[in-house]
This record gives structure tokens, sequence and C-alpha cells, in this order.
């Protein structure tokens, strides 16, 4: 098969077409790229960016490819995922290892191989293990076209026996999105052969006309998406919006949790607040959003608004996290947001990354770039180490003092792999493919919209060169030898816009922001070749909603978009964390500490109450200790945990300030309903 490029399907009179610009002649496509032109903006060719190492995303980007991806896959070999897939093709002798989708593992790892492959096209060390491991699958692939090791090792003659729990269609999706990757970075089709066979076995069975069913795990809606808007397949598309269509009417039962668990509770265009399995919605959303993307249907994107509304609003947390549950990983309710028992999965966060992002597309609201903002600098990263080997799958904002880490799902530290291993090649996938959530381009111009030392290329040959120390620092420096084409720079929710400053070609300029952007306008009459944008990066001592109540009495503490924490480390010897409280109005720029790779943290002044000897209840009114003034050091979230074990806290209960007047001086909501 070939990938082709037939023109894009008609748009619904539902939501008007916009005028956006054809896709550039040169240059691959990366993850999400609309063919039709129902969206505001288009990403640009995936090589059109490139990050320096200087930066953190870049640094990132770098860590995944030396240390990450080399350990996801020897954990492949260690963890059984390779050696299931031989037993299917008959290469050896053995059993089923792990959990039921543990062949995603493998999908997701070379997904990110096939990204690593279009950002360094010229250096390709994986090349033969990919070819391998395509082999690996064709052969064990049945020629009815089914690929799943679990169900052809365990039970062969159960195939979409049990939608709900088997995960087959969720296996499908991540194997089409590797597909799907190798294709648009490196031309060859050898693994898009293969998932095309499963797909197609798929809409025989379950697309129209066929047997009513959806898949107990949504992800494989975006990867249809994706296969349609490599081949040009209307019937890819068919079978993801059929599969959106379904979800709601009950066909996946209950037991032993209810319907909304798995999205089957209401139609999605009906649904109002985000609910259930936390990763199963936010994936479902990026399809919903891929398939409003292509159809242009009004009634799916005001389902998105409405969804993006609940999950912001009432069930966030302040790092980007979602998940309140430990049993089911689920969103809780409206506010519901502990920290210390948090859950907030790795892999939710990064699907929020997903969802957000194509909403940026659809809508070009600054909203949702900062929701992508918040995730990459706090809860994605914090999952991955600073060696980029050990990893956390769930992502508490508190870690108490002597908490019993003895669980994989809520431990004390990171750990290199687990038993249910869908977080680490995650990250690895996500990581490959930082750089194609940086800018995007449209009629109205070009759009930047995460702030990362890079260079970018445009279509006209333009080059822009972003430099900048961000987050660190909130200096923007735009260069191009002439820009002819208007620039939109994002100004961040969390930045107090009267005192962003705009220089142009050396002049100052008014900020007018619309949308979350200042628009920079440029012409072949007019060219522009320098722009620097100054965003007020301090910390900043948040509070949370009132009816959270878990945080009630506590601050965070912000800085930019890096949500900062304290960490047991950074206490005097027999300081326990639970018995600080920070003082907000005393927050200030401090240098980085050592073993602890970030170049800024922040100083505050605190008291310390020695508690350890008093009752579980006291009466009210009782003197509580006397309290000794205490310095503080909060760093960045996302480096938490790497300097050994020990306690952690991102919501610190607050002190009061004898000297500061009424009122908390320094500590300002930030400008979301919850936290």
């Amino acid at each position: 098969m070939t990938p082709s490029s037939p023109a894009p399907s008609p748009v619904p009179s539902a939501i008007p077409a916009r005028a956006t610009p054809a896709r550039p002649a040169t240059g691959p496509d990366g993850p999400c790229v609309p063919r039709a032109d129902v969206g505001r903006l288009r990403p640009l060719p995936f090589d059109a960016v490139t990050l320096t190492t200087g930066g953190p995303l870049g640094a990132w980007q770098d860590r995944n490819r030396t240390a990450t991806l080399p350990h996801v896959l020897d954990r492949l070999e260690t963890s059984g995922v390779l050696d299931n897939l031989r037993v299917a093709a008959g290469l050896q002798d053995g059993t089923h290892r792990g959990f039921n989708f543990a062949d995603t593992d493998l999908h997701k790892t070379l997904e990110a191989l096939a990204w690593e492959a279009g950002r360094v096209p010229d250096d390709q060390p994986w090349e033969a293990f990919v070819t391998d491991a395509v082999a690996l699958l064709a052969q064990a692939q049945r020629p009815d076209g089914y690929l799943d090791s679990h169900v052809q090792l365990t039970a062969p003659d159960a195939a979409f026996a049990d939608l709900r729990w088997g995960h087959e269609l969720y296996v499908l999706g991540h194997l089409l999105q590797a597909a799907v990757a190798r294709a648009r970075t490196t031309g060859r089709t050898d693994l898009l052969d293969v998932a095309t066979r499963f797909a197609a076995l798929v809409d025989d069975r379950f697309g129209p006309g066929g047997a009513d069913g959806c898949c107990g795990h949504p992800e494989v809606e975006t990867a249809l998406v994706e296969l349609y808007r490599l081949t040009g397949e209307r019937r890819w598309l068919d079978l993801a919006r059929r599969q959106v269509d379904l979800r709601g009417a009950g066909l996946l039962g209950e037991g032993p949790f209810p319907p909304v668990y798995h999205q089957d509770h209401v139609p999605v265009r009906e649904a109002t607040e985000v609910g259930g399995h936390a990763v199963r919605q936010l994936y479902l959303l990026a399809g919903v959003a891929d398939v409003a993307a292509e159809t242009g249907e009004q009634a799916l994107l005001d389902a998105l608004v409405r969804l993006w509304d609940s999950a912001e609003r009432t069930r966030t947390y302040v790092t980007g996290g979602l998940g309140a549950h430990h049993k089911d990983e689920a969103f809780g309710d409206a506010y519901e947001l502990p920290p210390d028992r948090a859950y907030a999965e790795t892999c939710a966060a990064i699907a929020l990354v997903h969802w957000a992002w194509r909403m940026l597309l659809l809508t070009g609201e600054g909203r949702y770039a900062d929701a992508v903002e918040r995730a990459l600098h706090n809860a994605v990263p914090a999952a991955t180490s600073h060696d980029g080997r050990r990893f956390t799958y769930s992502n508490p904002l508190q870690l108490r003092t002597g908490h019993d880490g003895s669980s994989e799902y809520s431990p004390s530290e990171r750990l290199d792999w687990f038993a249910c291993a869908c977080c680490p090649p995650n990250l690895a996938r996500l990581a490959a493919s930082l750089h194609a959530y940086v800018a995007t381009t449209s009629a109205a111009g070009v759009q930047l919209h995460l702030y990362a030392d890079a260079h970018v290329r445009l279509d006209d040959g333009t080059v822009l060169g972003v430099r900048t120390a961000y987050p660190a620092d909130g200096r923007v420096e735009v260069t191009a030898d002439a820009l002819v084409r208007p620039l939109a720079l994002r100004v961040p929710g969390w930045a107090d816009a009267a005192r962003v400053r705009l220089e142009v070609d050396g002049l100052a300029r008014p900020v007018e922001v619309v949308d979350g952007y200042v628009h920079v306008p440029a012409s072949s009459a007019a060219p522009v070749r320098r722009v620097v944008l100054d965003l007020p990066v301090e910390p900043v001592a948040l509070v949370a909603h009132p009816r959270v109540d878990a945080v009630r009495g506590c601050v965070a503490v912000r800085r930019g978009p890096v949500v900062m924490c304290l960490e047991h480390a950074d206490l005097p010897d027999g300081v326990v964390l639970e018995d600080v409280a920070v003082v907000p109005g005393t927050l200030e720029d401090a240098p980085g500490l050592p073993g602890l790779d970030v170049p800024v943290t922040v100083r505050a002044r605190g008291v310390h109450v020695p508690s350890g000897d008093l009752p579980a209840w006291s009466p009210y009114g009782a003197a509580p200790p006397e309290p000794a003034e205490i310095e503080l050091r909060l760093v960045p979230y996302h480096a938490w945990g790497n300097r050994g074990v020990g306690a952690m806290r991102v919501w610190v209960p607050l002190a009061p300030d004898p000297a500061a007047p009424a009122g908390l001086p320094g500590c300002a909501p930030d400008g979301r309903a919850a936290r």
C-alpha cells in the first residue's frame, strides 16, 4: 500500500471551512495532520522544527533518544513482549506473559522509533530492530489479519469475544499509529501492510453494516482517523466515526466497574461531564476531536468544548495531572482533587496533550496550548527520572513521610519498569515528537505555541531562530532574515498581560491579546526581522477553588508554567515535611541546587511547628506548639525524587505572616476554577 494524497473531503456546512494554506510539498507529516480544512490551524511538516539541547524540551528529546529508548528496547525483551510474538509466530515454545495488551508496549516503541527516524533521518540506529520486529509481527499475524498475541496464545477461538476487557481494538490502534508514523517519516509501508490487514478485519466485523461493537478501552478512534489521513480511504474515517457513534449505547455491559468507566454510559454528543477511567476518557476525546476535524460536525465540537470545560475547571490538578482514584484510575466528583491520593496516571497526562493539541488545531484558542504547556512542564516530565531510565505510573502531588511505597502503582520512587508497562513507551513516543507541538501555520500567518530554543523552517523557506531560556526566563527572541507573514505569539494564561512586553525590530509595541495570542503584522512590503516577547516569569502563590476541600488552607507555588514543590531533601535534619508551613509573600527566585538538574528554584520564609507528640485530635482552641522560623527551598515538581527517597508536597499549609497586611500578599488565583 502506498500513501496517497487526494483532495480533502468536503466540509459540512455546520462548521464553515477556514482558508487554510495548502500542505507544504516538502517534509513528512507528523502526528495529527487533518485533511479537511475545518480547523483554524495546520501543523508544520514534521521536520520543520528543530529543538536545541540547550532548552528543557530539546534536552528531553536528546535524553529520550540516548537513554529512554535503549532502556525500553531492552525491557521489551526481558518483560516477554517480544517472546509473546515469537510464540504466536511459532518460532519458539512458551506461554503468554504480561497483561493482555502487552503487544502495545512494542507498538508504542515502534512509533517512537518512527518519529526518531523522521527527526534524525541521517542516523537510524534502530532500523534493523524495526525491520525484524515488523517481520515478526507479520509472521505472528493470522491469515485473516488478526494480530493479538494474548488472544492467539490463550483463547485462539475467542477473538473479539470480550470487547469490554479484551483490548483487541486498543492493540490495533497503537499498531496503526506506529504504522502511520513509519510510513510518514520513512516512506516504508511494511508495518502499514500488517496493520491495515488487521484494520480490514475489524472493519469487516464492526464497520457499517457489521456487528455493533466498540472497544472497552478507546484509542482505536484516533488511529483510524490517522490511517484515513495517510491513505485517503474513507472507510477508515467511517469506521472511526462508527466507534464514536456506538459509544454510550450500553454495548459493553457492567462489571466490575459501571459503564461510565468505559465511557459507555451516555452517547458522546450528549455527555456533559468527563468521567470514568481517565486515560480511556481522554483517548476517546482525542479521537472525537479527530473525527470532528474531518467531518466538521458541530454537535461533536460542542460536546468536546463542554467536556473540556468539565475536565479543566473541576477535575484537573495544578500540575496538569488527571484522575483522582486509585481503584479505577478514574476521575472523581467535581473538585475531588486530593493531592496525596492523586492517581494522575502518566498516560492520562500524555493523552491530555493529544486532546489539547487537537482542540488547538480546531479552534486556534490559546487556552488549549496553555494546557499542552502545563502538562509538558509538569505532569509529563515528572514521570521520568533525570537519567531517563526510571519512571512513575501514578503522579501524586504529595508523598507523605513514611509512605509505604511497596506497590508499583504508588511507589516512593521511580521504577525502571512496571507489570503494566503502558507508561514508559508512551513517554518515549511523545518525547520523540515534542517538536511537532511548537508551531503551526494558517491563512493568518504563523503561530508559536510552545517556547523553546529552536529553529523553525517555514514552507516559503524562511527560517525563524527562537532563542530563549524559557521557562527559567521569560524572554523569547524570534529572528528571521525577513519574515513576510504575520506572527502570533502565545501569551500564556498564567501571565499578567499588563506586564507583558513586546518589541518588534527595536520598537516597543502595544500588547493586545486575542484568543491568547499577541499578533505581529508582517508582509513583503514590511518584513519583520526581530521580535522580542518578555513574559513576567516569577514565583506566585496559588489558592485552589474553595470546593477543593483537600487543600483548603494551603498554597501551591508556580513560577511561570512550572509548578514547584517542597522536598524532604531540602529541610534541616529533624524537620518533618508535614510540620512545615510557608509564608506566601516571601517568595523569591533562587539558584539551582547540587544534584538537581534545574537552573532556578524558589526561596521562601516558612515556619516549623513540630507536631509529632500531639494526639490525633485536640480541642479547638488548644495552644499549638511554638513555631520556629525556617527557610524553605522549593524545586520544580517535575524534578522531585531525583535525590533519593523522601517526602514531597505541592500544596503547602499557609503560615500567617504577622508582618504582612491582610489579604495574603503574593497569593493569587491561577485563573482556573479548580486545582
